[in-house]
Parts: structure tokens; C-alpha cells; sequence
């Protein structure tokens, strides 16, 4: 990571110590030399660093303590952390939890203690990609960043109320960065276009200036998906492209067209990270497009999931769970239409199953939905959890005399009976209340019917002529009795013909 000199630097060299190396301007990419120098540069997140921001009033208030960036990567988490160092004079030291250890965050600890001793000078510790160390590396950092013998800056493009360890946390200010809108980083590309001193528009940049405007402009702003870093670096890379093959407009400045950008970008970076919080919040979208019935979005989110590479065996989870979630009865075709999505891409694989994932999609947004399903399994898990497991009525235990008093529902008409099958404590309670979509009205309008029922006598069915009046309970018990006595008396046979 490039580093520009700051007064942190100037200050290493009075104390006889060499400062970082820092590449000349013109070895240095375009997205490191236009670095903001001071909040006034910094481009967005007006409510950190606004006139009234919470940033700006605690730099100028002397109160700046440790803190946690947190966004999407080219959100300014390191410019930020650079410009409030050098705004308050302290000594930024700069390390990435991806390439460094214990050791070294004990060694430059001991530094930073003996600079403050000795200078009186403040250390921002800035540690990049924080949520890379682990428990113990980051407990490592607790007393020094109580005691304030560091300031702690990290960044990270992970949720930290997972990723971070929570002692840790506790110490810190999380400040989230969202990803720069597409005319912040219009703003951005404008300034390295202009700038004579850093951008492109001076000796760092091609003879005669860039010019860069209508559709390549907005395409590459389109493209970088609010990431500053990536639509400087493409910038740069269109810009490259049109100089070697002498494209200028009239003014005999290097003009990059739209197939140039295209070129730069190779293909549009999704903003997308399969073990990250770019997953979560796509997967989170595609679940909520289907459940709002908006079949656009949720296909939308499907191939962005897709294209970015996604496990299909997770989104055809995702569907099953979907389908018993928040369609339930109201279709109960949902969960057939997503498991056979499932068993499809089992079959078939990508890219054919993706006809299937659509299908199953497609399917689930427009169908109606219920979730009277769920809402009645987590009612009665509430009372499962609240008064335990309640006792078996005695009618309808497997053994006991007691269940001899059970009623079989299929003798007599309707194939109901008025009967208790709810615990002794929960007789009356009801859980599952049919919805009003779909399938879900029979269901609720056969219910009342049932309950109306059972308040008149009950009748028994009538057997039609030659039927045979049969218990199926006791019926089946006997013939799985004797398929064991005949599976038994084989095994016997098998084993005296061994032995001969």
C-alpha cells in the first residue's frame, strides 16, 4: 500500500529514524496518488465528516479515540484513517492483519509507548482487514488500547459484530461506510482528471490531458459500484489503452470510448463475497424478492448469485426452506416445484439447472403465500418450551388399558370424531389458523365444517355389502409378527445349510 509523506514521516526523520518507503508519483497508481489529503477532500459520508459530522467534531474537539471502519471495499477506510491522523498530528503506522502477527503488534506497541514518553507524540495504529486476526491476536490489543498507549484505527469489509471479538469492540467506535453513490464517484473521476498535480491532467498524465464525458464516463462510473478505488483503476487502465492506440478527440487530448472502459474493467466486478456480508445481503434480498411476491427482483438476485459463483446447491436450499417458510398450504405444490429444483440440479448440474432454479423462483414469487404453517409449529414449540412434555392422554398411548377408550376415526362418518388428542393441560389451545390465499381457504372452510360436526351425535359408518369388518392396528401388528417369524425361520434355514 502506498504511502504519502506526512507529518508522521517528517517526524520519524527529526528522530534520526528513516521514514517508509513511498514510491515516486509516477510509479504510483492513480487511485494512491489521489488519496484525499484532508477531510475537505474526502468524498462523501457527509454525516462522519459534514460541517456537523460526528468525525469532524470529535478531531476538533481533541477527542478522537479508537475506532472501527467499517464498508465496502474503495469506501475510504484507509483515507479516512490517513487524514484523521494526519489532522491530529499523530503518527499513523499502517499494518494488515493478513500479513502480520502478535509479535510484530507487540513490537510496535513498545515503539509507540516509547515515542509518547519521549515526544509526547500520539500513535494511530491502523490495521487493515481486522477482522483477519484472531481471538488471540486481537486480544493482544486490549490493554494497550485501554491504556491509550495506541490509538486503534481498523477497517473491515465484514460485519465486526461477528467477526470482531467483543472485548475488543467494546473499546472501539464502529463507524459504518456505505459504498459511495454513482455521483460521488463521478466526483472522484472528475478530480483525477483535472488534478495538474496528481492526476491526469499534469505531468503524471498523458500529453494534452484526458477527456472523458457521455456514455464511456457513465459507464465507468456505473461499473465501479460506488468502489472509488475500482473506477480510478479502470480509469486509468481506458486511459492507457486509448493513449497506445492514439485515440484524441479535437483538442488532442487522449479521449477513452466506451469499448475502451469495457476493456479496462474486462467484465462489471460484483459486489459479491461468498463467505462475506456481500453474500448474506444478496441471499437476504432473493429471499425477501420472493417472499414480497416480486418474481423481477428475485430472479435479478438469483443470476447475480449465479454469475458471482455461488454454491446452486445453496440457493436450491434456500428455495425448499422458502417454500415451507412463506408459502406453505396456501400452495402445497411450493415445496414440490423447489425440491424437484433441487433434485434437478443433482441431475443436470449447471449451466442447464439454472432453467429449473428460475422456474422454481419464478414459481414461489407469484404463488400466493401463508406462513400460518410456521406460525403454528413456534406457537406450540413455545408451550413445548414453557410447560415441558406434557403427558400422553391414556386413550392414545401405544400400551396401557387406557387406550382401549380410543375412538377410530374412520368408523364413522366423515372420518371424524370429537375426540381430545391435545394434552390434558393445552385441551382447547390452537395453533395453526389457516390463512386466506390459496389452498389455505379449503383448509380453514374443512376445519370449521369439522369442528360444526362433532357437536351432533356421532354416526357410525355403514359397511358396504361384503366388506370385512377389520382392526388395520391389530392387523398390522400381526402380519409384521409373523414376516419376522418367517424372516427368523430363513435365516435358520440359510444357517443349518452353511454348516452342511
Amino acid at each position: 500500500m502506498a504511502t504519502r509523506r506526512t507529518r508522521a514521516s517528517q517526524a520519524d526523520e527529526s528522530n534520526g529514524q528513516q521514514p517508509a518507503f513511498v514510491p515516486p508519483p509516477g510509479r504510483q497508481p492513480l487511485a494512491a496518488r489521489m488519496r484525499p489529503r484532508t477531510l475537505d477532500e474526502v468524498v462523501g459520508h457527509e454525516r462522519l465528516i459534514g460541517e456537523r459530522g460526528t468525525l469532524r467534531r470529535a478531531l476538533e474537539g481533541g477527542h478522537l479515540g479508537s475506532l472501527l471502519f467499517w464498508g465496502p471495499p474503495g469506501s475510504g477506510k484507509t483515507s479516512l484513517a490517513r487524514v484523521l491522523a494526519d489532522a491530529s498530528g499523530a503518527r499513523l503506522v499502517t499494518i494488515s492483519a493478513v500479513m502480520s502477527g502478535v509479535a510484530e503488534v507487540r513490537a510496535l506497541v513498545a515503539e509507540s509507548r516509547d515515542r509518547l514518553a519521549l515526544t509526547g507524540q500520539p500513535t494511530i495504529l491502523f490495521i487493515d482487514e481486522i477482522h483477519r486476526f484472531n481471538k488471540a491476536q486481537q486480544d493482544a490489543l486490549l490493554p494497550h488500547v485501554e491504556d491509550g498507549t495506541v490509538t486503534l484505527a481498523g477497517a473491515t469489509t465484514e460485519n465486526p459484530y461477528f467477526e470482531v471479538n467483543s472485548a475488543l469492540l467494546s473499546r472501539l467506535r464502529v463507524y459504518r461506510l456505505e459504498a459511495l453513490t454513482d455521483d460521488e464517484v463521478a466526483e472522484v473521476v472528475r478530480r483525477a482528471l483535472a488534478d495538474p498535480d496528481r492526476g491526469l491532467a499534469g505531468t503524471l498524465g498523458p500529453v494534452g490531458g484526458v477527456a472523458l464525458s457521455g456514455e464511456p464516463f457513465e459507464h465507468l462510473v456505473g461499473l465501479s459500484a460506488g468502489d472509488a478505488r475500482q473506477a480510478l483503476n479502470v480509469l486509468e487502465g481506458a486511459v492507457s489503452i486509448a493513449d497506445s492506440e492514439g485515440i484524441r478527440d479535437t483538442n488532442g487530448r487522449v479521449s477513452p470510448r466506451l469499448e475502451d472502459v469495457e476493456a479496462a474493467a474486462q467484465q462489471r466486478v460484483l459486489a459479491y463475497d461468498r463467505a462475506g456480508d456481500g453474500h448474506y445481503d444478496t441471499v437476504s434480498a432473493f429471499i425477501k424478492s420472493v417472499r414480497g411476491n416480486d418474481p423481477d427482483a428475485a430472479v435479478y438476485w438469483l443470476a447475480a448469485m449465479i454469475a458471482a459463483g455461488e454454491d446452486p446447491r445453496f440457493i436450491a436450499r434456500r428455495l425448499i426452506i422458502l417454500a415451507s417458510e412463506d408459502i406453505g398450504l396456501a400452495d402445497p405444490r411450493a415445496l414440490e416445484v423447489a425440491v424437484a429444483a433441487a433434485q434437478a440440479l443433482d441431475w443436470v448440474g449447471l449451466p442447464e439447472a439454472q432453467y429449473a432454479l428460475a422456474e422454481a423462483t419464478v414459481m414461489l414469487a407469484v404463488t400466493t403465500k401463508s406462513n400460518a404453517v410456521g406460525q403454528a409449529y413456534f406457537a406450540a414449540m413455545a408451550d413445548v418450551l414453557a410447560k415441558g412434555s406434557l403427558a400422553v392422554p391414556a386413550h392414545l398411548r401405544s400400551s396401557g388399558a387406557g387406550r382401549r377408550t380410543y375412538i377410530y376415526p374412520h368408523d364413522f362418518e366423515g372420518d371424524d370424531v370429537d375426540q381430545q388428542y391435545l394434552p390434558d393441560a393445552l385441551v382447547g389451545r390452537r395453533y395453526y389458523f389457516p390463512g386466506s390465499q390459496g389452498a389455505e381457504i379449503k383448509i380453514g372452510e374443512r376445519m370449521e365444517r369439522l369442528a360444526g360436526n362433532r357437536h351432533e351425535p356421532r354416526r357410525r359408518k355403514t359397511p358396504a355389502a361384503g366388506q370385512p369388518r377389520t382392526d388395520p392396528m391389530a392387523a398390522g401388528s400381526e402380519g409384521m409378527r409373523r414376516r419376522r417369524e418367517s424372516l427368523r425361520e430363513l435365516a435358520d434355514e440359510q444357517r443349518n445349510d452353511a454348516a452342511e
